[in-house]
């Protein structure tokens, strides 16, 4: 009981300290604002309209934040079994251009046949990218860190080598430049509204969710990777495969990288292009972080980025506001967030303080 009442006050303190990050990181966005001859509630107001003033720009918003989510998601899956995938970008790259290319040799092939295999192929070259340097740090101790860093660059200048003007990939459609040749319609997720990047690829993600959430908090082998994540040495005197668990949670977080770049593709893209990532595996990464890899608090957070990113766009167009506010506001949560526990730290200690000299007046009274 005291555990479950410790961590209950753990998380209640850190949701806090999330809540007062956010509100003082919008409180100095509203003050740069206003030093640079703006009205902030008129800017904040404009950026609120931008997202939910419309239903196409609301279906945008959707879609950035699915995109945060997996990725976070995907980060999360190895983060718990000990194992940090940086590499994200990279597999998502891999999982687009795999998904695509099945896409264009399968053309006239029933959809109920190709795009399950789209999806298989986007699996497997997320999933075997992200297998590599879970292996090499599993046998060869090697930091998967430095190798999924490496690799990242590896995958993205080989796919935009393959489907630039020179490459064998490349479109030979009049205006496209850095692109393949598009994927077929009958393949493409159906749109949801009209005119936005929104489509049926919504679903699909919200079951990879599902199970990356039941995964982690239900099944036993989500304890297994919490167990070899937070001590490797325990897990592996209490009998538990850690070299197999943790090599197994990289390669799914690999592959739900992979199907990132395939819903790019098949959602609203319609061809893999060399600029199909905005570096979307990194704010994933960044999501994931600030909510302690937890799941729940991974899909809430990826919605507020989602918000205040598009939102951003929105504010600069209708008030002239530089739509760089955004990043100054992530970077401060960030900051915030990652000096959260020295902080909570310090203001216990003075506290405690304070109740200790409170308690020795009263014994000298």
């Amino acid at each position: 009981m005291n555990k479950i009442s410790d961590s209950l006050k753990k998380n209640k303190t850190y949701l806090i300290s999330l809540a007062l990050s956010i509100f003082v990181a919008l409180v100095i966005g509203g003050i740069l604002m206003a030093v640079t001859g703006f009205n902030p509630l008129e800017g904040y107001a404009a950026m609120l309209k931008g997202v939910f003033g419309s239903t196409r720009v609301f279906g945008n918003t959707l879609t950035k934040m699915l995109t945060l989510c997996l990725t976070g998601l995907a980060m999360t899956v190895a983060a718990k079994a000990g194992v940090f995938n940086v590499g994200g970008e990279g597999q998502l790259f891999l999982g687009g251009l795999a998904a695509t290319m099945t896409g264009i040799y399968l053309q006239g092939v029933s959809p109920l046949i190709a795009v399950p295999l789209a999806f298989v192929s986007a699996s497997v070259a997320g999933g075997l990218y992200a297998w590599i340097p879970a292996v090499l740090k599993v046998k060869l101790k090697v930091s998967e860190v430095i190798t999924t860093i490496m690799l990242n660059s590896v995958a993205i200048y080989v796919c935009t080598y393959l489907v630039n003007s020179s490459g064998p990939l490349a479109t030979k459609d009049f205006g496209v430049l850095g692109g393949s040749d598009a994927v077929p319609e009958a393949f493409r997720f159906a749109q949801i509204i009209p005119k936005s990047n929104l489509s049926t690829a919504i679903f699909y993600s919200a079951v990879i969710a599902f199970l990356c959430w039941y995964l982690m908090q239900k099944t036993s082998i989500g304890l297994e990777m919490k167990v070899t994540g937070e001590n490797e040495r325990f897990a592996f005197f209490a009998g538990l495969p850690k070299d197999k668990i943790m090599i197994w949670s990289m390669v799914a977080s690999g592959v739900i990288c992979g199907l990132v770049g395939m819903f790019e593709v098949y959602g609203y893209q319609t061809r893999f292009q060399d600029s199909i990532s905005n570096e979307f595996y990194y704010d994933g990464m960044l999501v994931a972080m600030i909510m302690n890899y937890n799941p729940i608090g991974i899909i809430l957070m990826s919605f507020f980025f989602a918000v205040i990113d598009i939102g951003a766009s929105a504010m600069e167009f209708s008030t002239g506001v530089s739509g760089e506010i955004s990043d100054i506001i992530f970077s401060i949560i960030i900051f915030l967030m990652a000096a959260e526990g020295g902080i909570t730290k310090a203001f216990t200690a003075r506290r405690q303080q304070r109740e200790a000299k409170k308690r020795l007046r009263k014994e000298n009274e």
